[in-house]
């Protein structure tokens, strides 16, 4: 099978996903095109001409399947290369624009939510990677056409959305770490882009409740940084280094692949304060590696995790929650003095297991 992946805003996750699905399924004849994940306005505007004017040639080959995320602008793409028409079409969605938060310096506009609506009703199959990705697209697409002042296809979209299903990114398997031994301080790793949407000032609040309660930790906080980074980054740092309680072991983005997987398998705990997570991608390779999981009852880790690896989410109340978080924190510190912490078995969603439902949409595609 000849496979065009167009990936729009080729962010991290979106490449772990390109990456691992071809590595995953190799017997196809792949060609990826991607974008760089920066200027998103243009990029999420623009994708669909700088493929046709730049690339017309890849697009216009021989295939047999499109497989897009869903930051491509397919309904233009097609009309700049009717080539593309023909194929029967599948759309990833990593994350949808009516659930992602919006930040102080930005504004909510409607035209991303369009072009992702848009995207979802050219495709001829769409799979989200969480339900919460997917419930949270279908609710606010609806929410978006009820407010359209008239010839609004609300039932219409609706149906053709329903048939929408759910299929995550893969995990690659990790190498065997050696156990965790009994300890009297617990190692607590946050690994997530530095940008607030990630929660770093919930972050610090939890790092705030667990100084108060003078609990021996050593933090790692990691992460994909850019050019401007939340302020509270600072604060936090501070805390750390002058925390008599606390020992800062990382602080800032770790380069080598292979020292990020030695430091995942020997981390006790990965902890989220997230406010947008569509599958928990990081948290996921963390928890694969044998780090026990500690995530906000929101958003999309409800589905993968059952109620002892979350804490209390209260959003409008982020002292109570970091309060929480510090709870549980003190329980595992003490679980971690017995002995090795109970970890999840995700192992349903490591690639070689979940390849065959990609294999799956691909063929009932191409029938």
């Amino acid at each position: 099978m000849r496979i065009l992946l167009l990936s729009a805003y080729h962010a991290n996750s979106h490449k772990a996903w390109a990456d691992g699905l071809v590595a995953a399924i190799p017997a196809h004849q792949w060609t990826v095109l991607t974008l760089p994940p920066r200027h998103f306005s243009w990029r999420l505007r623009g994708n669909s001409l700088s493929w046709a004017m730049l690339q017309s040639e890849q697009l216009n080959a021989d295939y047999d399947l499109l497989v897009a995320t869903s930051m491509t602008d397919l309904s233009a793409l097609r009309g700049l290369c009717p080539s593309l028409c023909r194929l029967p079409t599948l759309v990833y969605f990593h994350e949808n624009q009516f659930a992602y938060p919006v930040s102080a310096q930005q504004r909510q506009g409607v035209e991303p939510q369009m072009l992702n609506l848009y995207t979802a009703l050219a495709a001829d199959k769409v799979l989200f990677n969480s339900d919460y990705n997917r419930q949270t697209f279908i609710e606010g697409a609806d929410r978006l056409l009820a407010k359209l002042p008239d010839f609004s296809p609300r039932s219409e979209v609706m149906n053709r959305l329903s048939d929408s299903e759910v299929l995550p990114v893969g995990i690659a398997p990790p190498v065997p770490a050696a156990p965790r031994l009994p300890s009297e301080r617990l190692s607590v790793l946050w690994n997530h882009r530095w940008e607030y949407d990630k929660g770093p000032e919930q972050l610090l609040a939890v790092l705030q409740a667990c100084e108060r309660a003078a609990l021996p930790l050593d933090i790692h906080i990691i992460g994909q940084q850019f050019r401007k980074r939340p302020k509270v980054f600072g604060d936090i740092e501070r805390l750390l280094n002058r925390s008599k309680s606390l020992a800062c072991e990382h602080f800032g983005y770790m380069e080598s692949r292979e020292q990020y997987e030695k430091l995942l398998a020997a981390s006790d705990v990965v902890l989220s304060t997230a406010l947008h997570d569509f599958q928990g991608l990081a948290v996921m390779e963390a928890v694969a590696a044998g780090c026990r999981p500690l995530l906000p009852a929101r958003l999309c880790y409800p589905q993968w995790f059952d109620a002892p690896y979350l804490y209390d989410s209260a959003l409008d109340a982020p002292a109570t929650e970091a309060e929480s978080a510090g709870q549980a924190l003190t329980a595992l510190l003490a679980e971690k003095r017995c002995g090795a912490l109970q970890t999840p078995d995700i192992s349903d969603l490591y690639w070689p297991c979940i390849a065959a439902e990609y294999q799956h949409h691909f063929d009932a595609l191409c029938r």
